[in-house]
């Protein structure tokens, strides 16, 4: 039997309950944005405490439907650990699995298909320093190879040892990822991730030779993130966007 929202909560207590209610504004805020691929990306949040326990959609359904309590909670073998008739994405597990487990400061993991990142990941030079964007992005930047759909246990350590302790993942002929110290903080680094992949592709077609940004100041981009984030690891925006999905969207939190 399902549980309610408000029974869901009392059970998860406070903190569970935050992230589940972040994880659900930012697959509602990916739909908005227009970076859905139907149901077939994922994003995970790991869950406050000491269990690797993290929260992934529930499989089949679109990301502008999910909310807190339609959340999957599951454990580093892809155990459920909810009362959910919910399944959960073979793909998604692999790769979100892989990356949180590696990586202490993975809170949240976000994975997207997007029309314009994967045209750039199929590009032999990849991400180009075209805009300003591409500095934030280029300044934590690992590429990993196309393997196939992510469903083979084998593929962790490439992706991992690829990946490393950079923000940003371009998996190549496939999609964008980004890591992220919270949900705020990986959406805002997707949102630049793609951005820049939009802003190279609209450059690329222009037909005019391309200008590019200087190596010194892609150097200094990632101090310079710090500062226009104030520190704040993509939370600054993040009040705004949710007021921005309220407008638009409202219910993620039940």
């Amino acid at each position: 039997m399902n549980l309610s929202a408000s029974t869901l909560r009392w059970r998860v207590g406070d903190a569970e309950w935050q992230q589940r209610v972040d994880l659900a504004a930012c697959y509602r805020l990916v739909a908005l944005f227009g970076w859905d691929d139907l149901i077939f990306t994922h994003i995970s949040a790991r869950v406050p405490g000491p269990e690797h326990h993290f929260l992934i959609n529930p499989y089949g359904f679109m990301f502008d439907e999910i909310t807190a309590s339609s959340l999957v909670k599951v454990d580093v073998h892809g155990n459920k650990l909810d009362d959910t008739p919910h399944e959960i994405n073979p793909a998604g597990f692999t790769i979100h699995s892989a990356v949180h487990a590696a990586r202490a400061d993975a809170i949240c993991v976000l994975h997207l298909h997007s029309v314009n990142g994967v045209a750039v990941s199929a590009q032999e030079a990849g991400v180009l320093p075209l805009s300003q964007h591409s500095i934030f992005v280029l300044s934590s930047l690992a590429y990993h190879d196309y393997e196939g759909v992510a469903l083979v246990e084998d593929e962790k350590p490439r992706l991992v040892r690829d990946l490393g302790d950079r923000r940003f993942l371009m998996l190549r002929n496939h999609g964008l990822l980004t890591v992220g110290r919270s949900v705020a903080e990986a959406f805002v680094a997707m949102y630049f991730f793609e951005t820049t992949c939009r802003m190279q592709v609209g450059a690329m077609s222009g037909g005019q030779p391309l200008r590019y940004i200087a190596q010194p100041i892609i150097d200094g981009a990632q101090a310079q993130w710090e500062q226009v984030t104030r520190g704040a690891g993509g939370g600054l925006a993040w009040p705004a966007l949710l007021r921005r999905l309220a407008r638009t969207n409202p219910g993620h939190d039940s």
